[in-house]
């Protein structure tokens, strides 16, 4: 099968961290009639990318791994394009644990020594040595970890969204939101079985595509049966408004991550808020819906109060200062794990061009630069085939999946599981700026 004509009709679900680097890498590619539909502009409130900040190591995989260091090579090289690479902040980063389990999860990888750069840290002391003083003060109870000076930071995701949308409108890419851009179903042809023809949007307009990509993330399965594949799967962060005088002091940090804990970064240079999250394995949000059972994506600027006792865990331990402070913001962000957490790129084998860019599995943000150009090479029918074995359409691999699977994630004790939204109360929530109108 030839690829399109440069002048094909091409529609994209969804206007998130895949759908938006898709359209950019299409068009860069001679693309004239590129649509993405969504259900709200760029950047959309309810994509996991929408955010003001995310980790990135930009170090060469230490796996022998084909697919791992043929995506790691792909992210160092498009973080060095210039419509991302002002983003990129490389203030170094530390990883570190508490269980013996998880330290040795985070070393089993085999690239955490010093010949790679990375320094040990096994004493709250040289902990606190890896930032300016007054910034650490706790006493970092049973944590071990490693601290990574350069090849690692953290990204300005937002505003990374914002520009590679900017140049793909720019080479002529249409973004559709609102009820136009709602999309409720995809469109089969009537005389080729499975064929899919394009998509219908909330405001009943068809809009058909010589290609349908579908990059709606953890909504995916609202439009496709994904037999099983995908696990929406939820995380949960807070924002501290931060002094004049403690922005300064915070600028430039090196990223502080424990995978039992939670992470932060530097304040955003805009609200000066710093963002906190708390780690654990996920929830889900367990309905039924058409008879199985689904966990099923919901919008909200709040978290559990469970979560926010660990972000407050998180402080107590490293920051206790800010410990009790009150929290300015806090959401819910939705990723889609598959099951053995690689991407799930390429043409459905049931449905004639429709192609798929979903399964981030918690780790897709920080391929934005470059994941639109694999799915751009699945379109066009020459995606490398050892990338294309590995993130092939799957069912197989989610016969009888285990729904609580922990799929090498951490937390506290207490939230080292997969935990369920339908179990927190209505008053299990914080109540946040419901008095004010945030943008």
């Amino acid at each position: 099968m030839s690829e399109p004509a440069k002048n094909s009709p091409i529609i994209i679900v969804g206007a998130g961290t895949w759908g938006i680097s898709t359209a950019l890498h299409l068009a860069r590619r001679g693309y004239t009639a590129i649509k993405v539909l969504d259900p709200y502009p760029v950047p959309s409130p309810i994509s996991a990318g929408n955010d003001v900040n995310k980790i990135l190591e930009l170090a060469d995989s230490p796996e022998t791994n084909y697919v791992s260091t043929t995506l790691a090579k792909a992210a160092v090289s498009g973080w060095n394009d210039p419509v991302f690479q002002p983003y990129f902040h490389e203030t170094g980063a530390i990883i570190a644990a508490t269980s013996v389990g998880a330290r040795e999860y985070i070393t089993s990888g085999g690239g955490m020594t010093a010949a790679n750069g990375w320094i040990p840290l096994s004493t709250a002391q040289e902990f606190r040595d890896t930032m300016p003083e007054g910034v650490l003060t706790g006493d970092f109870p049973g944590w071990k970890g490693w601290w990574k000076k350069d090849g690692a930071g953290w990204v300005a995701a937002r505003k990374s969204m914002e520009s590679a949308a900017r140049e793909a409108a720019r080479l002529g890419v249409t973004f559709i939101s609102g009820l136009a851009g709602r999309v409720t179903e995809l469109v089969y042809a009537e005389d080729e079985d499975g064929a899919v023809r394009g998509v219908r949007t909330a405001d009943g307009h068809v809009h058909m595509g010589v290609k349908t990509i579908l990059c709606a993330g953890a909504a995916a399965e609202s439009l496709l049966d994904m037999k099983d594949q995908l696990r929406p799967t939820a995380w949960t962060l807070a924002h501290i408004k931060m002094t004049p005088e403690e922005v300064k002091l915070y600028k430039d940090l090196p990223v502080l991550f424990n995978v039992e804990r939670g992470f932060f970064m530097e304040p955003d240079e805009d609200k000066h808020e710093l963002k906190i999250c708390d780690e654990h394995p996920g929830y889900c949000n367990w309905v039924m819906e058409g008879g199985k059972l689904r966990s099923k994506p919901f919008a909200k600027e709040q978290i559990p109060i469970e979560s926010e006792r660990r972000v407050r865990q998180f402080l107590r331990e490293t920051m206790p200062y800010l410990a009790n402070r009150p929290f300015s913001f806090a959401r819910i962000c939705w990723c889609a794990d598959t099951p053995d957490r690689k991407f799930l790129i390429g043409t459905h084998p049931e449905h004639k061009d429709l192609v798929l860019g979903v399964g981030g599995s918690g780790h897709g943000f920080a391929h934005i630069p470059s994941v639109g150009s694999f799915i751009a090479d699945a379109m066009e029918m020459k995606l490398d085939p050892k990338l294309a074995e590995a993130f092939r359409w799957r069912p197989a691999t989610a016969v009888g999946r285990d729904w609580g699977a922990l799929q090498d994630r951490y937390g506290p004790d207490g939230s080292n599981r997969v935990m369920n939204f339908q179990d927190i109360n209505e008053d299990g929530w914080t109540t946040i700026g419901l008095d004010q109108t945030r943008v």
